[in-house]
């Protein structure tokens, strides 16, 4: 690591608390380095100093940080397990659900949990808590606005049933939104809740190191209900998931022993 990105890193982890030691370096430096030269800059430290000064460039140095690339129902199939097999053993033993997605970018992901659970419990039975680093990201999110291309894997009767279309956009109705609450919260460096009966973090922790994934598969786990079961990206299957009190459940999903 060159003496100018390592001080970029220092300064951006006292300035963020975004530890970029954590993700793995040389594709974070590329990305970097792409953005850092679009906007003109020949060094870190020049680069670093304009984002100091500029907070619209520091805005968008975190939305390239979390690589917010979402759509509803992201594979299909994965959802079908979560609900035809996942929800009714979460169910079997108590009928209110408290779960986290987690890196939920712009929404799509927490609001495809809230539409399935919706179907087989009322609103005040179930609790998403939806949390990401990029407060842009939460702040569309929130607002729960997105174009027809985010719903084409939405099926007809959920898109009839929780949006509003107002000219090209669709608007998730309110009812849905009340059960899902955004909060920025860092995986790297901030403290976990507990006692979940299911956790959603899916195409995220491919970016981060070995050591980072050991440490978040931990907390992850530990954060967990028994029984509780933790879901991933179709990248991300965890080879040894015996070493985190996991076992498998069904591909990509695992059971919290």
């Amino acid at each position: 690591m060159n003496n100018d990105y390592h001080w970029f890193v220092q300064q951006l982890k006292r300035k963020s608390g975004i530890d970029l030691l954590f993700y793995k370096e040389a594709q974070m430096k590329r990305r970097l380095t792409s953005l850092r030269t679009k906007r003109g800059f020949t060094t870190f430290s020049a680069y670093f100093n304009a984002i100091m000064a500029d907070e619209h460039l520091f805005h968008e140095l975190l939305d390239r940080l979390t690589i917010n690339v979402s759509e509803f129902y992201r594979n299909k199939k994965r959802w079908d397990i979560l609900e035809h097999k996942v929800l009714p053993h979460l169910l079997e033993k108590q009928g209110k659900l408290k779960v986290w997605s987690a890196a939920c970018s712009t929404g799509e992901e927490p609001y495809t949990l809230a539409m399935i659970m919706h179907k087989y419990l009322p609103s005040g039975r179930f609790q998403v808590i939806a949390t990401d680093l990029d407060e842009n990201a939460l702040k569309r999110a929130e607002m729960g606005v997105y174009p027809e291309r985010s719903l084409k894997e939405v099926p007809q009767d959920m898109v009839k049933k929780h949006f509003k279309k107002e000219d090209v956009m669709y608007h998730i109705n309110n009812e849905l939104k009340q059960n899902v609450t955004f909060t920025k919260h860092n995986l790297l460096a901030d403290a976990y809740g507990h006692n979940y009966d299911l956790i959603v973090c899916r195409n995220v922790l491919i970016y981060f190191t070995e050591q980072a994934k050991h440490m978040i598969y931990q907390k992850f786990s530990q954060s967990l209900k028994e029984k509780g079961i933790f879901f991933v990206g179709s990248t991300e299957q965890i080879f040894s998931p015996q070493n985190y009190d996991f076992k498998v459940f069904d591909t990509f999903f695992y059971q919290k022993n």
